[in-house]
């Protein structure tokens, strides 16, 4: 054999993602405010593309065997795509069904489901603090340095920071500070600008007229109130136990972090997907369409446009765009659904949690639905992302209802995690303040109950939704047994 370069043909087969289905798979995984985001810069960039108007009533379900689709008479036709033209080979979940009977795709329509009001336009602490500067009284200056103050301020209405370094940095002497913080924390609401928990439950205290000297012991000390250190406390303040206790009720009613009563800013607001309705027989599952413009091709400016195209590079370009509008309409179409066909098959399975709440949410995986609807598990992992069911219980992220689970005690079936969490929960809150139960005690309660878990899970779990220990609850069930 030679040695040197030569040209050899060889023949392999690769997969390729088409830019199609990279743009299909992307808009899956985008949420309805993040797909309202990617539509308007898609008209933006192709004149061919216009919004429609939103859909406000859906049209009725042809039967169990046809899913409820996008538009007023049928998917294709709402999503103006020519019949012929649509791809019927994608992975839509045609033909799946949750209950006998029709299944209602526009539950949105009767208005009990107005999500319009979205984030609050309430003002935020330090707007509403800035607000109050000018009628404080005080002179120009205090004014000055109290205002600059609140923007030290954080969330809960605490300042942040040391007074004396802001003091150095604004140039005056610490004194004029002191007094700039004493007119801001005259301001409403009462306790902003404190700079402990101790300062901030007192101006409260002071307002309330309570802040006697036994007040500030207790103030004072609230490391051995967070203890349950009651008899330590008494001897402190010098009172008895009848007014530790009533002590103790007037701080309950004070407000720690006054700030949180304003707003931050503008809130992402949760806007559901899927929306779950109860009716006759069963359940409504329907595509939440008042969040989710109606895309149209405009065939008639195309049309137009075509005949006015005389060079090549011009038609090449009107025939892009179109293809391009085309796709998307059919990426929409596909997408919508796939979410229905994967929530249908959420609700079926999760029946319980719909009628009974939390305790009758049972193990689901990712694989289970995929294997049940015929499609991948990154599709049904791509599908509950960022998106939300909105049903009479609340509204809920897809991923919610998917979760491990433990056996029952007698070896059938076996009961989701956060319905073993609400267990927990339930026996914790009912427990008595003088027998306060162990992990132990919970392992065998839970038990008593048909879950058979592990010590260190329960501990697991309990942690998982915020439950102290037993030592912790038992000090603070004894704190709210002397009110």
């Amino acid at each position: 054999m030679a040695i040197g370069p030569r040209l050899d043909i060889r023949q392999s087969q690769s997969l390729v993602m088409t830019p199609q289905l990279q743009q299909a798979i992307r808009l899956l995984t985008l949420s309805n405010l993040e797909l309202e985001s990617h539509i308007a810069d898609a008209v933006a960039d192709n004149p061919l593309l216009e919004l429609g108007d939103t859909g406000e009533a859906a049209a009725p379900a042809q039967g169990d065997a046809e899913l409820p689709d996008a538009g007023s008479t049928n998917g294709v036709d709402a999503l103006d795509i020519a019949p012929d033209a649509a791809d019927r080979d994608f992975d839509t979940g045609d033909g799946i069904g949750v209950r006998e009977g029709s299944m209602g795709a526009g539950a949105a329509s009767d208005g009990d489901f107005d999500f319009a009001e979205r984030a609050d336009d309430a003002a935020t602490l330090a707007q509403h603090l800035h607000a109050q500067i000018g009628a404080a009284g005080g002179t120009t200056v205090l004014r000055f340095v109290a205002g600059h103050l609140i923007d030290h301020l954080d969330e809960a209405g605490y300042l942040v920071g040391d007074l004396a370094d802001i003091a150095v940095s604004l140039g005056i002497e610490l004194d004029e500070a002191e007094r700039a913080l004493a007119l801001l924390q005259t301001l409403d609401p009462t306790g902003v600008g404190a700079r402990s928990l101790s300062e901030c439950l007192a101006l409260q205290a002071k307002e309330a007229d309570r802040h006697d000297p036994c007040m500030a012991a207790l103030l004072a000390n609230l490391d051995l109130l967070a203890q349950g250190n009651l008899a330590h406390l008494r001897r402190i303040c010098r009172v008895d136990d009848d007014d530790l206790a009533d002590m103790i009720a007037e701080l309950r009613r004070y407000d720690p972090k006054p700030g949180h009563r304003f707003g931050g800013g503008a809130a992402t607001p949760v806007v559901p997907d899927v929306l779950i309705r109860r009716e006759q027989g069963g359940w409504g599952v329907a595509i939440n369409r008042r969040t989710l413009p109606r895309l149209v091709v405009n065939r008639d400016y195309y049309v137009q446009m075509k005949r006015h195209c005389r060079d090549r590079a011009a038609q090449g370009w009107l025939g892009e765009k179109l293809t391009d509008a085309n796709w998307l309409t059919r990426a929409l179409d596909q997408r919508q659904r796939t979410i229905l066909k994967v929530a249908h098959e959420i609700v079926r399975r999760q029946d319980g949690f719909f009628r009974r709440g939390v305790s009758a949410l049972v193990p689901l995986t990712l694989r289970e639905v995929a294997e049940k609807v015929e499609l991948h598990e990154s599709t049904i992992s791509r599908v509950t992302s960022n998106k939300f069911l909105h049903c009479e219980r609340g509204t809920f992220e897809l991923k919610y209802f998917f979760g491990s689970g433990v056996a029952h005690a007698d070896g059938e079936g076996g009961a989701s995690a956060e319905a073993v969490k609400a267990a927990i929960r339930q026996l914790c809150d009912a427990e008595d303040p003088k027998k306060i139960l162990s992990d132990d005690a919970l392992v065998e309660c839970l038990k008593d109950r048909g879950y058979t878990l592990a010590r260190r899970t329960v501990a697991k779990y309990r942690e998982a939704i915020g439950i102290g220990s037993s030592v912790q609850r038992r000090r603070l069930k004894r704190i709210a047994a002397s009110r």
